[in-house]
């Protein structure tokens, strides 16, 4: 019964934090999305330049960022359906992330990365 109700509460806690970036950010976050409450989201210089796809998940430390001060660039950054963002990894200001793309922990990505091999393809080689 305890392990219900915690199940239960944690799916209203999970699509509370959305909805609060959405509304006090105005970032575009697609429906049925899990973002980590300790994934690091832009939310100083553009924070409505984050687009996250429907049914996508950041996780635990994860970074998303839409500037970069160094560079002086505001940008952008586009995450497509269905992805994955692993931990602690690092997603720069102007990338697009294309529909159902995997990215490991620990990756850094600062050029445009768009899911490239169908996964029927993959299943026919092996």
């Amino acid at each position: 019964m305890i392990m219900n109700i915690r199940s239960k509460v944690w799916g209203i806690l999970v699509d509370l934090y959305p909805r609060y970036l959405r509304w006090r950010y105005g970032m575009d976050i697609g429906k049925n999305c899990r973002i980590s409450w300790k994934a690091h989201l832009d939310k100083s210089v553009n924070p409505k330049g984050i687009h996250i796809g429907d049914n996508t998940w950041v996780l635990s430390g994860a970074m998303i960022l839409a500037h970069d001060h160094c560079r002086s660039l505001k940008a952008d950054t586009y995450i497509g359906k269905n992805c994955v963002i692993g931990v602690r990894s690092i997603i720069m200001p102007g990338l697009s992330v294309g529909n159902q793309v995997v990215i490991g922990g620990v990756a850094w990505l600062q050029k445009i990365f768009i899911r490239i091999v169908l996964q029927q393809e993959i299943l026919q080689r092996y």
